[in-house]
């Protein structure tokens, strides 16, 4: 630090952050109904990015450093690392334009970083990256965005994309920001969660693995199988169903909808390969802990954890559904402030041992998300159906589609809402997207058949 370049800077190693050391992206279409000129307009897209960041998001401009005691993220007052914004003018009618969303070509819509692992070399690794696609017919606009996970989670990206369009709004409609506050102001650093911590107690942590070094990998492993994205459709009228029989056994409605396609996936893995009803069958919820922690979600830091619970494939075929929901609720429940400041407390001191070991030239294990490893049958689940994603409008209207990050890795299952869904009243369809091997036909599970609507390639 000089008195030329104050800086500011704050670890992500105190959670969970720097354990996704990738980018994720979504895929925003708008629909330019009217063949309104000025649809979604470049400079307007980037003025109203470039004062987001500068004035309320300053480390979207910063960088990740790599240092002996952790990795922070470090910005200055005088020198900044912009999200960068491509664009790029295809001359496809809107149909083709929207079969490539609904495809997630991220090849041809999403910005790409050169690398994403954080590293003790200096690397100008993007935070955000922005990609806009217009048509010549001026039917459409399509957002690709990447946005590193090591900065923000899924729950404080869609509040940066609500502050972003609701600026971008007041830009487009008065032309200045001089009376604007954008709608949720952003913290970056993780609260203290000591005050949660708890000597007295010992918990086992298996959300955590630690591996060889040659095992290890900051970034999802694609296998060695094509993985197909299906997507399946939870109706109104099954949503309803679903609940009732939650509260008939005393769990959530997204609990039993977890324990309803680990069910199915486990069943038809079993049934393609008779020989794995000893191995293991690992499910897992990728969990928000903000709301039973008092975490805002104005935090951009994560506090999310990883929820596993696991059997035998044959152990997992032979359980009810209501059965299964009741080990995925239990094994949601376990996520309590004091589990939480165990896990993070656990995850730092593993950390910087293995920083030492970097940095010492010792080989040593190294710790990774367990349901990254491989098993006969996986079932990691990710809900964002409470998201306001469907409610982002830059002043030009709210997406026709939203799709949900790419994961062509085995066993992913994102549940995702539809335009008009709201978690509230479920008044619209429910989408889930569920990842396997190109020859697991799910149309074989009674328990999936019900759901399902249409395949991705």
């Amino acid at each position: 630090m000089t008195a030329d370049t104050p800086e500011t800077r704050f670890s992500i190693s105190n959670n969970s952050s720097h354990l996704y050391q990738d980018h994720f992206s979504y895929i925003l279409e708008y629909k330019n109904g009217t063949q309104a000129d000025g649809f979604f307009d470049l400079e307007l897209l980037k003025k109203s990015l470039n004062i987001l960041v500068r004035k309320h998001y300053k480390p979207v401009a910063g960088w990740f450093q790599a240092r002996n005691n952790g990795i922070d993220v470090v910005y200055y007052s005088d020198k900044f690392n912009d999200p960068p914004i491509s664009t790029q003018t295809l001359d496809i009618n809107y149909e083709t334009l929207s079969r490539h969303v609904h495809d997630s070509n991220v090849e041809l819509l999403v910005p790409a970083a050169s690398s994403t692992e954080i590293t003790f070399e200096d690397n100008d690794i993007p935070m955000i990256m922005v990609k806009v696609t217009y048509l010549e017919s001026n039917e459409a606009v399509v957002l690709g965005i990447s946005y590193h996970h090591s900065l923000m989670d899924g729950t404080s990206f869609w509040t940066f994309m609500a502050n972003w369009s609701a600026l971008c709004k007041h830009l487009y409609e008065h032309g200045d920001t001089a009376e604007f506050g954008i709608p949720h102001s952003p913290t970056f650093e993780f609260p203290d969660i000591s005050h949660f911590h708890n000597p007295s107690k010992k918990f086992e942590h298996p959300e955590y693995i630690l591996v060889d070094p040659d095992q290890y990998h900051t970034k999802l492993q694609p296998g060695p199988e094509k993985i197909v994205e299906t997507i399946l459709e939870v109706s109104v009228e099954q949503q309803h169903s679903l609940r009732q029989q939650a509260r008939d056994i005393g769990v959530s409605f997204t609990e039993l909808l977890c324990a309803v396609m680990w069910k199915g996936i486990n069943g038809l893995r079993l049934d393609l390969d008779p020989e794995i009803g000893s191995g293991l069958s690992f499910y897992t919820c990728i969990l928000n802990s903000r709301t039973r922690t008092g975490v805002s979600n104005n935090v951009c830091a994560s506090p999310v954890i990883n929820t596993p619970c696991e059997r035998t494939v044959a152990e997992v075929a032979a359980l009810e559904v209501c059965d299964i929901a009741q080990l995925v609720h239990e094994a949601i429940g376990k996520c309590t402030g004091e589990y939480l400041s165990s896990s993070f407390r656990y995850l730092h001191k593993q950390f910087i041992q293995e920083l030492d070991d970097t940095r010492n030239s010792r080989v040593g294990k190294k710790l990774m998300c367990a349901f990254t490893c491989s098993a006969p049958v996986k079932c990691v689940i990710a809900s964002s159906r409470t998201f306001p994603i469907y409610s982002t409008d830059f002043g030009f209207g709210t997406p026709e589609y939203v799709h949900p990050p790419y994961l062509p890795y085995d066993g992913f299952v994102r549940i995702w809402p539809t335009p008009m869904y709201d978690a509230r009243s479920s008044n619209a369809p429910l989408h889930v997207y569920v990842s396997q091997p190109e020859h697991v036909d799910l149309s074989l599970s009674p328990l999936l058949a019900q759901f399902l609507k249409r395949n991705i390639d």
